[in-house]
């Protein structure tokens, strides 16, 4: 079954959220990881953005908002890039491309939007990124080009953060899924979506001791961080208990707060990493010869 997605419109509401099962980290989650990665980065990466934690945590919230119902084709194809279902590809590895990927689910015979795309959305969304960072490598003073870049880098903000909570990996996304393949959408989705929020992380206490470091190749890295936190989604059922309620105040069980850390700084050091690995890739790209940049 197609998984249901939050039609955000307006004003976002607590309980509008709590209802979402497939929204990824609340709002400020996103924002807040977003803001730590860009902490974590060497003095190499250009300063414009090593300083634009706040314009990328401001875009780093879009890939949700763009989940209309008022914009049905954008919401339909925007769900998807937010989990991968990792059960369904019955021990197959992820193919190097998303053409190709389609081809596997095709001999699975499944669909894109029951099994998810996510890793997709993260090894693309970083090499549009490192496309970017090319173009400002040779157009240094153009305005345009390093707006345009904290903005990808916020799309790829999402999509990071999202993988680093187990919960959008599993076939198991709201719910122990039955024999049926339902979810019973139990609501531990959007519970442990709001922890990061709720339990008030700082950036810096996300990225404090933390180095980004580039990966050799993209999607390999994404997968292995993706196997990492689905080796994870019996530990969240087994925190269940303990999660904070649906509404009001409550004290943090400390296994919640531990857990909720790591899974934060599991994603800013994912995030930073994938920010310097598209910055060293900007330096090997070629960009077309007609392409003009310089600054009106």
């Amino acid at each position: 079954m197609k998984r249901a997605f939050l039609m955000l419109g307006g004003t976002i509401s607590a309980g509008m959220l709590l209802a979402a099962p497939a929204g990824g980290w609340w709002p400020e989650g996103h924002s807040t990881i977003a803001r730590a990665a860009v902490q974590t980065l060497p003095a190499e990466v250009p300063s414009f953005f090593r300083e634009g934690g706040a314009m990328i945590g401001h875009c780093a919230q879009d890939p949700d908002v763009h989940k209309q119902r008022e914009a049905p084709n954008a919401t339909d194809a925007e769900g998807p890039e937010h989990y991968l279902d990792w059960e369904l590809l019955k021990g197959k590895p992820l193919p190097a491309k998303r053409s190709q990927f389609y081809r596997l689910l095709g001999e699975l015979k499944e669909e894109p939007g029951k099994v998810g795309t996510l890793p997709y959305s993260i090894t693309e969304w970083t090499e549009r990124l490192a496309i970017t960072l090319a173009e400002h490598r040779k157009w240094p003073e153009n305005p345009t080009i390093k707006a345009k870049a904290l903005v990808y880098a916020g799309f790829l903000a999402h999509y990071a953060g999202d993988l680093s909570m187990p919960l959008h990996t599993t076939v198991h996304h709201d719910g122990r899924t039955g024999t049926d393949g339902e979810t019973p959408r139990s609501g531990i989705h959007a519970k442990v979506d709001s922890l990061i929020e709720r339990l008030e992380l700082k950036s810096e206490e996300l990225s404090a001791g933390q180095k980004a470091e580039a990966y050799p190749e993209i999607l390999p890295a994404v997968q292995k961080e993706m196997l990492a936190s689905h080796a994870l989604v019996d530990r969240v059922y087994a925190l269940e208990p303990k999660l904070p309620p649906r509404e009001g105040a409550f004290t943090a069980a400390p296994e919640v707060r531990e857990f909720t850390t790591e899974r934060a700084r599991a994603g800013t050091r994912f995030l930073g990493s994938l920010y310097l690995t598209a910055w060293k890739k900007s330096a090997t790209i070629n960009l077309p010869a007609w392409l003009k940049r310089e600054p009106r």
